[in-house]
């Protein structure tokens, strides 16, 4: 599905795990570039690493 989103930016909370990953993994396919944040640093630095390798630029 296209949304229109590549090249936009999001910002997602409680982005690391569940409802909130999903989120910034759906915005980072649809080419998105994505900040997060979430209470546990690993978590958010694995996070980030998944949405880099799709391609956009991702910040935690």
């Amino acid at each position: 599905m296209d949304l229109g989103l590549k090249g936009l930016r999001a910002i997602v909370t409680g982005g690391s795990k569940g409802i909130g990953r999903r989120c910034a993994e759906l915005f980072a396919a649809e080419g998105a570039h994505v900040a997060l944040c979430a209470r546990d640093a690993a978590e958010v630095e694995a996070t980030v690493a998944a949405l880099q390798a799709q391609g956009v630029t991702a910040f935690g």
